[in-house]
């Protein structure tokens, strides 16, 4: 016998042998064995999902000479002959070579006729879509009130382009892609059939470039077959299908596991020089991190090894892996190549692209260890330095709007809302001012509207954003009064740095960090941390009133103070004093840092003779610390 592909080979005879369409099978095999049998059929789906061969299937099942049955014996007359394709009642014909009203009119014309032989006269038409307006308009009667002897099988790739009146008289079942699993089973069944000698991992490779059709599959398991022999290595077959060797993946997954910089751009450098694909490389590296991701998650053990498509001793390896890095680091790496993968399509430089992901993904744990063993007080010098006019009462906020005064609360340093002056505590105890010897403060606030400042160093666009800012009393009074009272909080409460709790939010849990700066620190009270909302920001409100959010903001606060925090969510009045949200504060700060640095760029020699000699201006500047640090 002349050779035949496998697709052909080991095409599938009865519905106990289609893989990966068990709701289409079983719902067909019911309805014949129940003679519930439909006047039309629509099968849409992929290529090489099996559509073509079910529509066979059935068109035996209904002419068995043991039928119709739900189980065709394949070794009668009519189940040869429509095996071989030679059956006189059964018809298949390419929709995309029959387009036309007059191929449609003979099919009209010949449906008035009995079988000759089975029960049914069966007409699949392959690639339906390809069917012109007029040739589907010629049909609608037809194919609403056909005889009772006639059975319409329509396939198609395209189910968009099938008109609404056709789909309404047709039984529509959508076939899936056939799940990696499936395939690489399948294809083991048929290495075993045909002798072949292939790896575990090869079966993987196979299915991976499949993209869920098993023709697919099974075409490239001919090709390396044609390729190798018998025997069949993997490197052979990687070099067939033109992938990325998983070498590379597994370096550039220890580099990253190792933060080792070098050595990822070492991976890089080798996957250019073997010629092979970036973006295929990148979109391997960002399922190998997702397989870590939900390894890091899931308990080892037959749930893993149902989310995973990997060998078992790749999940074992994964399960290992996966140890060495949070969920949430995962999470970020995750983020920064899927952006990589984006920005690949349209970059002129992709290799940049790709060599910057990798150093900030081999540099992100020591980054957040970084951040993290930095103290709260631990701040540059300047940011600390005090005016020219310490003791200068800062501007006094009108308080004829107001229903009812409200006096100060003690300690100023961890109560002062963002962007605002002090404001008076709604307890109503006496106004108490900071002590004579202030604590030492870390990164004081920056703002961008004067008439809101109410701290010193407001005026320094190098500071860093901070909410527990030291500020002069306005009430000169009150700083007596503080000389000779002792503090109502513990000093502990004074040393929560709320700029470093948001660095901690957008890193650690950046799916609501953009609604907790949708809102504005208020207050730090009694261990109580205070966070309002205007009356339009509801969803972020919402947000940030979850359980699970309040948690993780007051775990990462009780990390600083050394105390327990609970976080209270409130909804701002207009009796609340006025203030900018943590977003705009930190849009005022990134704003006022580049004029800083675009001065100081300007100041420098070499900078200005350059603008002198080409007549031109600073179109961007930054700084070493940014670039390494992605910002």
């Amino acid at each position: 016998m002349d050779y035949q592909v496998s697709a052909r080979k080991y095409r599938p005879g009865t519905f106990d042998d289609v893989v990966g369409q068990s709701h289409v099978v079983q719902t067909l095999m019911n309805a014949v064995e129940t003679k519930r049998i439909a006047h039309a059929y629509l099968f849409s789906g992929t290529r090489g999902v099996g559509k073509t061969t079910v529509a066979r299937i059935l068109a035996k099942a209904l002419n068995c000479e043991q039928g119709p049955t739900g189980h065709p014996c394949n070794t009668c007359v009519n189940c040869v002959e429509i095996t071989q394709g030679t059956s006189v009642d059964v018809m298949e014909i390419d929709g995309a070579s029959n387009t036309s009203v007059d191929d449609v009119r003979e099919i009209r014309e010949n449906v008035k006729f009995s079988p000759f032989r089975g029960h049914y006269r069966v007409y699949i038409i392959d690639e339906v879509h390809m069917l012109s307006n007029s040739a589907f308009n010629a049909l609608l009667k037809t194919l609403e009130e056909p005889p009772s002897h006639v059975v319409f099988i329509f396939a198609t790739t395209e189910i968009h382009k099938i008109p609404a009146t056709i789909l309404s008289r047709c039984q529509h079942y959508n076939f899936r892609r056939i799940a990696r699993q499936e395939i690489i089973d399948r294809l083991r069944h048929i290495a075993a059939q045909d002798g072949l000698t292939i790896e575990d991992r090869s079966f993987t490779a196979l299915a991976r470039a499949s993209e869920g059709s098993m023709r697919d599959g099974l075409s490239l398991l001919d090709q390396a077959v044609a390729f190798s022999g018998k025997t069949i290595a993997h490197a052979d077959l990687e070099v067939l299908l033109g992938a990325v060797p998983q070498e590379l993946v597994q370096g550039m997954s220890a580099a990253i596991l190792t933060q080792d910089s070098p050595a990822a751009l070492v991976v890089l450098a080798n996957l250019l020089d073997q010629g092979h694909d970036l973006k295929a490389f990148c979109s391997d590296v960002v399922e190998h991190l997702r397989n870590l991701l939900v390894a890091a998650v899931v308990p080892a053990g037959t749930e893993l090894r149902g989310l995973i498509e990997a060998s078992a001793e790749d999940i074992q390896q994964l399960a290992l892996d996966a140890r060495r890095l949070t969920p949430e680091q995962l999470q970020e790496l995750l983020t920064i190549f899927s952006q990589a993968e984006d920005s690949l399509r349209y970059s002129a430089h992709p290799r940049f692209v790709l060599e910057a992901a990798a150093v900030r993904a081999t540099r992100l744990v020591r980054q957040q260890e970084r951040r993290a063993d930095v103290p709260p007080e631990a701040t540059p010098p300047t940011s600390q330095k005090p005016s020219a006019k310490p003791d200068a009462p800062a501007p006094a906020q009108p308080t004829a709007t107001k229903p009812a005064p409200r006096t100060a609360v003690a300690p100023t340093h961890a109560t002062t809302p963002v962007g605002a002056p002090p404001q008076p505590s709604r307890t109503g105890t006496a106004p108490v001012a900071p002590r004579s010897t202030p604590p030492t403060v870390s990164k004081p606030f920056v703002t961008t509207q004067p008439a809101q400042a109410s701290t010193p160093q407001a005026s320094k666009p190098d500071t860093a954003l901070s909410v527990p800012s030291q500020a002069p009393s306005a009430n000169p009074q009150a700083t007596s009064a503080t000389e000779a009272a002792p503090p109502v909080r513990s000093p502990e409460l004074s040393t929560l740095n709320w700029d470093l709790v948001q660095e901690e939010v957008a890193s650690s849990f950046p799916n609501f960090a953009p609604f907790l700066e949708a809102g504005r620190f208020v207050s730090l009270d009694g261990g109580h941390v205070t966070i309002g909302f205007g009356k339009q920001a509801t969803l972020a409100r919402s947000m940030m009133e979850k359980e699970d959010n309040l948690r993780a903001l007051a775990t990462l606060c009780e990390r600083q103070i050394g105390q327990p925090v609970r976080i209270r969510v409130i909804e701002l009045t207009a009796s609340d004093p006025p203030g900018l949200t943590m977003a705009q504060i930190r849009a005022a700060k990134e704003q006022e840092q580049r004029v800083v640095l675009f001065e100081r760029a300007r100041a420098n020699p070499v900078v200005k003779q350059a603008m002198d000699i080409f007549g031109a201006d600073l179109a961007a500047v930054r700084t070493v610390a940014q670039k390494e640090t992605g910002e």
